[in-house]
């Protein structure tokens, strides 16, 4: 297993072994709220856990912004938004490199955008649903895809989530999203979650367009 970059089939670049690590953390962390072991098997997992906490900190830190800004330098100063390289897999929500993350897998191509999604345990809500906060976590980084497949750098302005019916946990969910329209700055975009066909939630978000440069900088703290 190769430990730089390395292009999936959708043209997605990938730091492999960090990829593989974050979904086996993930894991863990599910099987965590899913499990309830012995009283005693929690000491040892609490001394893993920190174990594995300080030899991470033990490491030099990484510097996201600095994988953005050099991708962007790679493409001729236009940051190539939607693409995995440059630290955007570390990002929170669908970042394939962040054990935090959402099942969320895109197909490639094509203007609409479908999303294959799995809410799994550590993301409950009420006894077997999705907690309507992940939902709408979910929907706005489905919905950003559509800034990358017209290649416009935007941040979300305003996302508005219609719940439906419950979203199950561990079920398979297609989220699907597309641009309705633009004004100026703005994009407008909608989509929906459906399980089985059946919808579950809808959403209607307006993105505000930036400088590319804008989209892989830091905000001033002032």
């Amino acid at each position: 297993m190769s430990d730089g970059p390395v292009a999936s089939d959708d043209g997605t670049f990938l730091e492999e072994s960090r990829v593989t690590a974050a979904h086996a953390l993930r894991d863990v962390v599910h099987s965590f709220v899913r499990a309830q072991p012995e009283e005693d098997a929690y000491d040892e997992i609490r001394r893993l856990a920190e174990q594995l906490v300080a030899r991470l900190d033990a490491t030099p830190r990484r510097d996201r912004m600095a994988l953005m800004q050099a991708a962007r330098e790679e493409h001729g100063g236009a940051f190539p938004v939607g693409v995995g390289a440059g630290g955007f897999n570390d990002r929170a929500v669908a970042g394939l490199a962040n054990p935090a993350a959402v099942d969320i897998e895109v197909d490639p191509g094509g203007g609409d955008v479908v999303a294959h999604v799995l809410f799994r345990k550590g993301f409950e809500g009420p006894p077997g649903r999705a907690h309507g906060g992940m939902i709408a976590a979910a929907f706005d980084d489905v919905t950003g895809f559509i800034i990358g497949r017209i290649g416009q750098p935007a941040f979300t302005g305003e996302l508005t989530v219609r719940y439906v019916g419950p979203t199950p946990i561990e079920t398979p969910v297609v989220m699907t999203a597309r641009l309705d329209g633009k004004e100026r700055r703005k994009l407008f975009i909608s989509g929906e979650a459906t399980v089985d066909g059946v919808v579950t939630a809808t959403c209607k978000a307006t993105y505000i367009t930036i400088d590319p440069s804008v989209f892989a900088s830091a905000p001033d703290p002032r």
